[in-house]
């Protein structure tokens, strides 16, 4: 298996059955390739592929931000710059992958974190990026604790507002999408998604009673697409006829864990751009892998995350593809991938 997933991905030939209104049994698997899709698995307007292959982390576990936090094994702290938190990491044992988009709540306001990141044990403080997502608000909410955060249950689920924060790296854009969001939000559920304990709060609308309903439909639709099927590490999303990205992990287990909130994101991007009366045309996966092909052909750059991660970065005029790789002690031995990433712009 190559390490760059997207270009793996180009030379799969996955048996498909387009346009299933029902999450259909996964085909068998192909002979040949190591990394394959399986689906469609459609409700409505949203589609998803999901992604097979080899694990590229093995014998090791993570546990995710939010259940490290519910076990108060880390601690998010307020640091009272905007853009800047930071996350530590007090158990004695377990490590803690934490994926760029992920949503904090809490603090002086609620952010969203930029980078992806592995925490180690007993690691000490460690800075990350982050992104207001609750303009306006610079004080305690309620009885929440203003000097840390609360939960990490949610990432964004806007592409514009992940692109602001990781590709333009612009606080005024993250603003500005997050209020797109919730206007389109509000459009398309014919109702205020807006809280009133605070209007700019993007994880509150994430939170409101008629977006759940809504998001539960696709919930029902699709939620067991990867039960009882073996080696699934990822998924691509389509979203009214057209891929809208495609998220690959490191290990089976850790995208288990995340995969409650990768469908919710790709359940609130199909709610925002629902079109009534629009018809949506089946996808294929040949479709899929154009485009995951094509993002690995764009321009790349290399940033240092962390002591532990490593940025891979590749955009072209229409794509933007990230991938998190695991700096080891040997420079010369090839990094793992923790995280493949590839957004449609």
């Amino acid at each position: 298996m190559a390490r760059s997933l997207p270009l793996a991905f180009a030379v799969v030939l996955g048996a498909v059955v387009a346009g299933a209104e029902e999450p259909a049994k996964a085909p068998p698997a192909s002979k040949g390739p190591d990394i394959r899709l399986s689906g469609p698995y459609t409700h409505e307007n949203l589609t998803l592929f999901l992604v097979h292959g080899p694990e590229t982390v093995k014998g090791r576990s993570f546990l995710t931000l939010d259940e490290a936090m519910e076990q108060k094994k880390i601690v998010v702290h307020e640091t009272r710059e905007v853009n800047q938190l930071s996350v530590e990491n007090v158990s004695d044992k377990d490590e803690v992958f934490i994926p760029a988009g992920t949503i904090v709540k809490g603090g002086q306001q609620d952010r969203i974190l930029a980078a992806d990141l592995v925490i180690p044990p007993k690691s000490g403080k460690v800075a990350v990026q982050s992104f207001c997502v609750e303009s306006g608000r610079w004080q305690q909410r309620g009885g929440e604790d203003v000097a840390r955060f609360s939960s990490a249950k949610e990432q964004a689920a806007s592409k514009d507002v992940v692109l602001a924060a990781r590709g333009a790296m612009s606080q005024g854009e993250v603003w500005k999408h997050v209020a797109k969001a919730q206007m389109v939000l509000g459009k398309n559920l014919k109702a205020d998604v807006q809280s009133g304990e605070s209007k700019t709060s993007y994880q509150l609308t994430l939170e409101h009673k008629k977006l759940l309903e809504a998001v539960d439909t696709f919930a029902k639709k699709l939620a067991n697409a990867p039960e009882g099927q073996k080696d699934v590490l990822g998924v691509a999303i389509v979203i009214n006829g057209k891929v809208h990205s495609a998220d690959v992990y490191a290990s089976q287990a850790l995208f288990r864990k995340l995969w409650p909130q990768l469908l919710k994101v790709a359940a609130v991007e199909a709610v925002a751009e629902r079109k009534e009366g629009e018809k949506v045309n089946p996808v294929k996966a040949e479709a899929v892998l154009a485009v995951l092909k094509e993002a690995e052909q764009g321009k790349m750059s290399e940033t240092d995350v962390s002591g532990k991660v490593r940025l891979i970065k590749k955009e072209t005029e229409k794509l933007l593809l990230f991938q998190s790789q695991e700096k080891g002690a040997n420079p010369a031995q090839p990094m793992p991938s923790l995280r493949t990433n590839v957004l449609v712009k």
